[in-house]
């Protein structure tokens, strides 16, 4: 290879410039990859996310509401019962009616995940399908 410095045809300068044309062309093929490759790549399962809204409790007379503290006792209605087997057999009764009463659970903020999965278990054990937990709306602007 030779490089051709100067000339003697009285040309005394020197190409320094770099030939972007080939650098262009390289940008555009990987450009064409990635354009065709990513969304075979994104694909995802074709599902309809639900839009929701806050909505209130729909409180029924038939439904349970059941408390736990934050020193794990459990509250029927306000009042206290005393143990897990006294909330099975008084629920039991509630899995056999059609429709079945929806058990709502008022668990304390500092209460041990332990006695709410307890309660939980029994309510399950004893046939309730629906169970569900009451909280604090999370209002805007406030944390």
């Amino acid at each position: 290879m030779s490089m051709n410095v100067g000339s003697s045809d009285g040309e005394d300068e020197v190409n320094s410039t770099i030939n972007t044309t080939p650098l262009v062309d390289i940008m555009l093929v990987l450009l064409i990859i990635f354009l065709i490759t990513i969304p075979v790549v994104i694909k995802t399962a074709p599902v309809e996310l639900p839009v929701i809204s806050n909505q209130a409790t729909k409180t029924k007379p038939e439904n349970i509401v059941l408390a736990v503290d934050q020193d794990g006792n459990v509250y029927w209605n306000n009042v206290q019962l005393a143990d897990p087997l006294d909330l099975f057999e008084k629920i039991k009764p509630f899995a056999i009616m059609v429709p079945q009463p929806e058990v709502h659970i008022r668990g304390d903020r500092n209460a041990r995940y332990e006695f709410i999965g307890k309660v939980i278990v029994t309510v399950q054990r004893a046939g309730i399908q629906k169970v569900g937990f009451i909280t604090n709306p999370e209002l805007p602007g406030l944390k």
